[in-house]
């Protein structure tokens, strides 16, 4: 088992109690190509100690065989020394406590297959583009704005919502590519501003509400329409199903293999 961990912790970011940015990079081996927006697994052993903050797990895991699951990727896929990830403490999961527990040059198994369909390639290059989030669901556009999504004419809104300031990963990131190109316009909101320790002079409330208020329309400075953008949805199951329900009031369909469309969904 301990021969599957080909890969190394090489950094740790703290972003608030309860969520981490993670550098992981190969040990001996070569990342194979990737596109910006997709996933890889991530591994460890049973025996590996879970965190403090842990509780009971969920379910038992078996202790002859790895703890997997899958993580979307944040960093550019034109990086090959590290793979970064934004992960979320589960605290009664089986692989987030205990990955948690990792310090600066501990193993991990990292896979070798690159997955998932939520990219910009079925994106015209001329239409713009919303990337709607919640919690660690910004990873994979983290990964499409460091990789070539900027390139070109279109507009990009990022929309994040969170709980709290502190939970708004890549925040200061976005805030500065917000300054130095008209091409991005961010949008963070959270839900529970009474619990700020200063004053949130943000936008308050759910994304979906945002989008029905006629917030993020304003804040893009134009009205987004089938015809000129497409939206992706990553993150809460909830906020995922009531904005479709929403965007199809808006003509938007949903994209998949046998039928194009303009919103397209990475649920966790």
């Amino acid at each position: 088992m301990e021969n599957e961990l080909n890969a190394i912790v090489t950094q740790i970011v703290q972003v608030s109690p309860s969520m981490k940015i993670i550098r992981i990079s190969p040990d001996g081996w070569e990342l194979p190509d990737f596109k910006a927006g997709q996933f890889v697994a991530l591994s460890l052993p049973p025996s590996v100690p879970r965190c403090a903050e842990a509780t009971a797990e969920f379910k038992d895991v078996n202790p002859e065989k790895l703890v997997k699951r899958a993580y979307s990727i944040a960093s550019s896929s034109k990086t090959k020394e590290y793979i970064e990830f934004y992960i979320t403490l589960v605290r009664s999961g089986a692989l987030t406590p205990r990955i948690f527990s990792l310090k600066i040059g501990d193993r991990i198994g990292l896979g070798t297959r690159f997955v998932g369909m939520f990219t910009l390639e079925q994106v015209p290059t001329t239409n713009n583009i919303i990337l709607i989030a919640t919690g660690t669901g910004v990873a994979p556009y983290m990964s499409m704005l460091r990789t070539d999504a900027l390139k070109g004419e279109r507009k990009i809104i990022v929309v994040q919502g969170a709980a709290n300031s502190w939970d708004l990963g890549y925040k200061s990131e976005l805030n500065l590519l917000e300054t130095i190109t008209d091409k991005l316009v961010y949008i963070p909101t959270i839900t529970d501003w009474d619990s700020e320790h200063t004053p949130w002079t943000g936008n308050k409330g759910f994304i979906q509400d945002l989008w029905s208020k006629g917030v993020i329309e304003e804040k893009a400075g134009y009205k987004p329409t089938p015809e000129n953008t497409h939206i992706f949805l990553c993150g809460n199951p909830n906020m995922i199903n009531t904005m479709v329900e929403l965007l199809e009031k808006d003509n938007f369909k949903e994209n998949s293999k046998k039928v194009p469309g303009q919103i397209h969904i990475e649920k966790f």
